[in-house]
C-alpha cells in the first residue's frame, strides 16, 4: 500500500484542455509538470518533458476532442515519452474519449475505430485509463489495462435536484439513452419518457413518436454528448409543441460542432447544463448554457488511484 503522503506523482497535460488540467492540478495541490507540446513546420507533433519522471506515477490529462487527431497524437506521443523516461505508472486521463461512436460494425466493412484507439493507447505504454461517460460501455472491454469509467450523471443530478422543479419528467432522446434517463429519474424520483427517432444519415435525426406523458410537465432531456445538436433540439421542439411546460437539457460532453450553436439558440430549450470535459470557445457560450466542472471528481479519482483507494464510491 502506498503511503498517504502524495509526493511521488506528477500531472502533465497536452494542449487539448489546459484549463481543466490546471483546475484538477490545483485541487490536488500540485503544479502541472513542465512539458511543451508543439508542432514542427510540416505538422508533426513535438513533445518535450522538462523534468524527471523516473519511477513516478504520471497522470497525462488530455481530452481527445477537436482537433481529434492532433489531440490523440499528442496523448500517444506523451505516453511514449513518459515510458521511455522510465515513469513508474502512466495514467491516461481522458475526460472525453474521441472516436467512441465508432464502437461496432453497424454495416458491412465498417471499422471499429474505438477499439483501434484503445489499441494505440495501450501500445504507446499507458498502464491505466481514467475517462468519463463513454458513448458505449463496452469500450471498457477494448482495453487490456484497468479503465476507470467515471459518471457525469451525479453532477447533473445534484444540479437539477437543487433547482427543485415540480411536475418533472426525464426524457430520453433515443433508445440508447434510456438507462441514463432512468438513472436520473430514479435520483430525482420522477417518471421518464422516451423519444422514438430514426437517423436517415449521420448527424441527422427525425422524431417518430414520444412514449410517455409530457403534457404540462417540466422536461429534462439527458444525453451523454451533444455534437451537432440535431437530436436534442428536435426532441426539445417536439415535446414543447406537444404541451411540455418547460424544456431543460443536460449532457456530459459539449462537442457542439457544425450548426449546433444556432440550433440550440433557436430551440425550445430554456437551459442547457453541460460538463466541461471539452473546452468551449467563448463565442460558442450562450446565456442559456450552464457549465459544471468535472475537475473535483477527476481529482478525487486520481488521488484514489495513487493511494490504491476505492473508485466505486465515486459512482454514487
Amino acid at each position: 500500500m502506498r503511503s498517504g503522503v502524495f509526493a511521488d506523482y506528477k500531472i502533465f497535460t497536452g494542449n487539448s484542455h489546459i484549463e481543466l488540467a490546471e483546475e484538477i492540478a490545483g485541487i490536488m495541490g500540485k503544479p502541472l509538470g513542465k512539458a511543451t507540446v508543439t508542432k514542427f513546420s510540416d505538422g508533426e507533433i513535438s513533445v518535450n518533458i522538462w523534468e524527471t519522471v523516473r519511477g513516478l506515477d504520471v497522470y497525462i490529462i488530455q481530452s481527445t476532442c477537436s482537433p481529434v487527431n492532433d489531440n490523440l497524437m499528442e496523448l500517444l506521443i506523451m505516453i511514449d515519452a513518459m515510458k521511455r523516461a522510465s515513469a513508474g505508472r502512466i495514467n491516461a486521463v481522458i475526460p472525453y474519449y474521441g472516436y467512441a461512436r465508432q464502437d461496432r460494425k453497424a454495416k458491412a466493412r465498417d471499422p471499429i475505430t474505438a477499439k483501434l484507439v484503445a489499441d494505440l493507447i495501450m501500445a504507446a505504454g499507458a498502464d491505466r485509463v481514467l475517462t468519463m461517460d463513454l458513448h458505449a460501455n463496452q469500450i471498457q472491454g477494448y482495453f487490456n489495462i484497468p479503465v476507470d469509467h467515471l459518471l457525469g450523471m451525479p453532477i447533473l443530478a445534484k444540479y437539477f435536484k437543487e433547482k427543485q422543479l415540480d411536475d418533472l419528467v426525464i426524457v430520453s432522446p433515443d433508445h440508447g439513452s434510456v438507462t441514463r434517463a432512468r438513472n436520473l429519474a430514479q435520483y430525482l424520483n420522477c417518471p421518464i419518457a422516451i423519444i422514438d427517432k430514426r437517423r436517415p444519415e449521420p448527424n441527422k435525426s427525425e422524431i417518430m413518436n414520444i412514449i410517455g406523458n409530457i403534457e404540462g410537465r417540466n422536461c429534462i432531456i439527458v444525453d451523454d454528448m451533444i455534437d451537432t445538436a440535431g437530436t436534442i433540439c428536435n426532441a426539445a421542439n417536439a415535446i414543447k409543441n406537444l404541451g411540455a411546460k418547460a424544456v431543460f437539457a443536460g449532457a456530459t460532453h459539449a462537442v457542439l460542432s457544425g450548426p449546433a450553436i444556432d440550433r440550440i439558440k433557436e430551440s425550445a430549450i430554456e437551459e442547457m447544463v453541460l460538463l466541461n470535459t471539452v473546452p468551449l470557445a467563448d463565442e460558442k457560450k450562450l446565456d442559456k448554457m450552464t457549465f459544471l466542472s468535472v475537475a473535483p471528481l477527476f481529482a478525487e479519482a486520481m488521488t484514489r488511484v495513487f493511494t490504491n483507494g476505492s473508485i466505486s464510491v465515486l459512482f454514487d
